[in-house]
């Protein structure tokens, strides 16, 4: 049974279909970023962001997007958050940990009756509203996000512990300070839903 999700998605230009670690990707729309390959396309659920590569080829390929690269500021991280928590709010979604990054997001969300790719339309919908209403987005009718993200099904205790590990600590990791979201629910104290 699953006990939790951890999700990641990113902003728009952080992980392309082409990318050179591998991607989910089978197709790459654009001909000025196929000039850097093809789909990179991989069925592993582990993360291979810290696979190398090359760095530089892969910053060359960004700089053929339609837009600029999306990267969030830190009153921009906070709009986020706090459209998450709206969307936690109206839903009833619990939410274990949090980190949001320059270039993405992750979020470990406890089981609920709604699936988790509607989960995580519903909170990036919010988190677009409020940069949109604090003034933080002015690119029009155009999403900060990625259009897809990754999702893993935690279905141990430990393996959801593993994850809020991982997600509390990605700041740091990106030597950023510690994130502590007001809307963050610990694991131990939840009740797990049935629903």
């Amino acid at each position: 049974m699953v006990l939790a999700y951890h999700v990641v998605f990113g902003c728009y230009g952080f992980w392309l279909p082409n990318d050179p670690r591998g991607s989910w990707s089978a197709f790459v729309g654009s001909w000025e970023l196929f000039r850097f390959g093809k789909a990179t396309k991989v069925n592993t659920p582990r993360s291979l962001a810290s696979a190398p590569h090359d760095q530089a080829r892969r910053r060359a390929a960004k700089e053929t997007l339609t837009f600029p690269a999306v990267r969030l500021t830190g009153p921009q991280a906070r709009a986020v958050g706090r459209g998450f928590d709206q969307a936690r709010t109206e839903a009833g979604y619990t939410i274990h940990a949090c980190s949001v990054l320059p270039e993405h997001v992750h979020l470990v969300v406890g089981r609920h009756r709604r699936a988790i790719g509607r989960i995580m339309g519903h909170v990036k919908t919010r988190a677009t509203q409020h940069l949109k209403s604090e003034g933080l987005w002015r690119h029009g009718g155009r999403s900060p996000w990625a259009e897809r993200g990754w999702k893993v099904f935690l279905d141990r205790p430990e393996d959801v512990l593993r994850a809020i590990d991982y997600v509390r600590r990605n700041p740091q990791r990106e030597g950023l300070p510690a994130q502590r979201w007001w809307f963050v629910t610990p694991f131990e104290a939840c009740p797990q839903r049935g629903e």
